[in-house]
């Protein structure tokens, strides 16, 4: 039998560079009250989200990608040629194939890099993230480019009281490459498929285009989801996976700088940061109060947001946190690029 030979790649990664695009249309709560017979002040209760990004048709999966993508390699200092693969988290890219990062590869102008979607929802990025540490460690890629991007104000019922003024449109990228120091920790991540039906699409895409002796609805498929009960279960069990996530890299509540948990909803983060009894100088993302919640493109949106207004520092150790629907989940320490 031949002796094969075997992928040798780095001991240590890190994210090298993040990169974040933030449609252009401003959706503020005034704008959605009448067709849910609600108010500004309801919402803010409720979610803490004052306003949200909604893209226009030219602001595609792609183009935002791309625009994030080209942050995030700046960021880096590294040329889209340097990129051996591209993982791209989304649940709102409309075709079922090809994967959408395929035709951002080749927009990017990577050397023919490999290039695939993963769908988890609003934990995309960091299973994206995870998958890419590894990659590099395992020697099948040298950098790896994550992105996160949505599009949900395409899949999002503004008729819906309790979803319409959640969902929101970005994207936000990261580079993954070698470093000489441990600066992403394991992940920890799973799911809970008895909670399946709290966060879903509502209609089949069979049930949209019909058949011979069904005409079909003809209405585009949206989001709902069971607020109480996802309140209740990320509350819970997210401290839990926080505190994993820790564990295993080995940092103390205390060593934290920064918290970027999932932008899900206001509400959902403050307790997680009481059950975790976060520290005050812990800095918490706040993104969702003028970002709405963008699923898989929340953290990185979130983490180059406090970057960019110095809340989170280059070498600072951050906790990244995400859940959504499955319910799957994922959670890993970084050190800020």
């Amino acid at each position: 039998m031949a002796a094969l030979h075997e992928s040798v790649g780095s001991r240590h990664t890190a994210v090298l560079g993040v990169g974040s695009y933030r449609p252009s249309r401003v959706i503020p709560n005034a704008d959605l009250i009448e067709a849910i017979d609600s108010s500004d002040e309801w919402i803010q209760q409720r979610s803490g989200i004052r306003q949200r990004r909604w893209a226009t048709p030219e602001e595609t999966i792609s183009m935002m990608s791309l625009a994030a993508s080209r942050g995030a390699l700046e960021h880096a200092g590294l040329a889209p040629e340097q990129i051996d693969a591209v993982i791209v988290a989304t649940v709102s890219h409309m075709l079922q194939t090809p994967a959408v990062a395929t035709a951002i590869a080749h927009q990017l102008g990577t050397n023919q890099a490999a290039a695939f979607d993963i769908s988890a929802a609003c934990a995309g990025f960091c299973h994206g993230l995870a998958l890419a540490s590894d990659m590099v460690r395992g020697g099948s890629a040298r950098h790896v480019l994550v992105i996160g991007v949505e599009r949900l104000s395409d899949i999002t019922d503004v008729n819906d009281r309790g979803t319409a003024f959640l969902f929101a449109d970005g994207a936000g990228a990261a580079v993954v490459g070698p470093s000489e120091a441990a600066a992403i920790g394991p992940v920890v991540w799973g799911s809970d498929g008895e909670q399946f039906d709290l966060i879903r699409q509502r209609e089949d895409w069979r049930d949209v285009v019909g058949s011979d002796d069904d005409p079909g609805t003809g209405v585009m498929p949206h989001l709902v989801m069971e607020g109480n009960a996802v309140f209740r279960w990320a509350a819970f069990t997210m401290a839990k996976v926080a505190q994993q996530a820790l564990d295993r890299a080995g940092v103390r509540v205390e060593d934290l700088d920064v918290f970027v948990p999932h932008q899900a909803n206001m509400r959902i983060i403050d307790a997680m940061a009481r059950a975790m009894k976060l520290p005050e100088h812990v800095r918490i993302a706040r993104d969702i109060a003028d970002q709405g919640n963008t699923s898989a493109a929340s953290i990185p949106l979130a983490l180059n947001q406090m970057i960019a207004d110095g809340e989170a520092r280059s070498g600072d150790t951050a906790l990244l946190v995400a859940f959504g629907a499955g319910l799957a989940y994922a959670a890993q320490v970084i050190t800020v690029p």
